[in-house]
């Protein structure tokens, strides 16, 4: 698919670290805006920052409706529901624009593939097919099933807008994959492994006539039972068979993922944490969105350290606590300008960070939210979170 560009931007100004500031709003809302996904490492506050700017969305006019994967508890209480699952459900409360609604999932893997089944296959087959143990096994822990049954769920909701008009904003939160890429990787990774050669060759006898069965494959087939036992290889052999019809179905599936995630309506906000190893993973995902000419946002830093109020420099903190400590007074105070000294270091090393990422991703807009107090546990928490992310606390 050909695209013209790979960024999606408001008006840009400077930050404080070199980069362009990204502005959230008009971002939000950007009518051609129609789907945000929130991506990077687990552990950045990828859910919390999907939350926030769905409910951003929904009180600026927007109807959106947020998918997260494995939300804390807090989060589902947060947006006012005691329960998320696989089914948009409203969340109350929203105020502002009027116009504006949110609705909030939270992803039920093993739930989004039996609908992919049910609706591809007649009724007979989809009720062998889930009932397959493989199967079974297959969408409940296969590597790379929950980030595919992420962006199935999110061609669903897009089909869904698209058909009744429910949404005109879809925000996902992804995965927490041990890496960022495997978002990217899962839909091919898993379509071809459903769809290849070598699991077809492996299990042709289960589809085909007794004279398919070479020399070369009963050797094959007769390893592959000793390794896996004679029932596993005879459940994956009906799971195929019941399969087959299907499997070129997923290959399509995961093409049209793809497009939908390089389509002009679609904007990525990398997320990360002010460390090295967060921001490095960003920097590797920023290089492969723009490697796959996917429309990238921007970058979001969470969680970042507040600069500590007063001028002292850490020299000269460190100075006076060690002043006092000599003269044996005011212990407390002593304390105080150590813990003053440290909070500097940390942010000044954090700046250094996001001003290494700025000079090696100089087009990538940035917003910094800082570290809040207490955990987010409602909508105002929400709305916070939001307001720092448009920088507008």
């Amino acid at each position: 698919m050909t695209r013209t560009g790979t960024t999606r931007v408001g008006p840009l100004v400077a930050g404080p670290d070199g980069s362009p500031a990204l502005d959230v709003d008009a971002l939000l809302a950007d009518p051609g805006t129609r789907i945000i996904v929130c991506c990077g490492s687990g552990g950045v506050g990828k859910t919390t920052t999907s939350a926030a700017l769905a409910l951003r969305a929904a009180e600026q006019g927007r109807k959106v409706v947020v998918l997260t994967i494995d939300p804390a508890r807090r989060l589902a209480q947060a947006m006012g529901i005691e329960k998320l699952d696989n089914v948009p459900r409203p969340v109350p409360g929203v105020t502002g624009g009027g116009t504006g609604s949110l609705d909030a999932m939270m992803l039920d893997m093993k739930r989004t593939f039996d609908e992919v089944v049910e609706s591809q296959a007649s009724p007979e087959k989809a009720a062998q097919i889930l009932a397959n143990p493989f199967y079974v096994a297959l969408s409940s822990s296969f590597a790379g099933t929950q980030e595919y049954m992420a962006m199935e769920k999110l061609g669903q909701l897009d089909a869904d807008a698209r058909r009744t008009g429910s949404w005109d904003l879809i925000v996902v939160d992804t995965p927490p994959s041990r890496s960022a890429l495997d978002f990217l990787d899962a839909p091919e990774r898993l379509s071809s492994f459903l769809d290849g050669r070598f699991i077809r060759l492996m299990l042709a006898p289960a589809r085909g006539p007794a004279k398919l069965m070479t020399a070369g494959l009963s050797v094959i087939t007769n390893a592959l039972t000793k390794i896996l036992g004679a029932q596993v290889l005879r459940d994956m052999q009906t799971f195929v068979s019941a399969f087959d019809t299907l499997f070129g179905g997923f290959r399509q599936r995961a093409q049209k993922t793809y497009a939908l995630l390089q389509a002009d309506g679609t904007a990525f906000l990398v997320v990360a944490a002010p460390e090295t190893d967060a921001l490095r993973e960003a920097a590797y995902f920023v290089e492969r969105l723009k490697e796959d000419r996917m429309p990238l946002a921007g970058l979001v830093v969470n969680r970042a350290s507040r600069t500590p109020s007063g001028k002292l420099s850490v020299e000269r903190s460190l100075a006076a606590a060690e002043r006092l400590e000599e003269e044996g007074t005011d212990g407390p105070t002593a304390g105080l300008l150590r813990l003053h000294a440290d909070r500097t270091r940390i942010v000044a090393r954090e700046s250094r960070l996001r001003a290494r990422f700025a000079t090696a991703h100089p087009d990538v807009p940035t917003t910094v939210v800082p570290a809040l107090s207490t955990d987010v546990h409602d909508l105002d928490g929400l709305r916070r979170v939001g307001g720092h992310l448009a920088q507008t606390p």
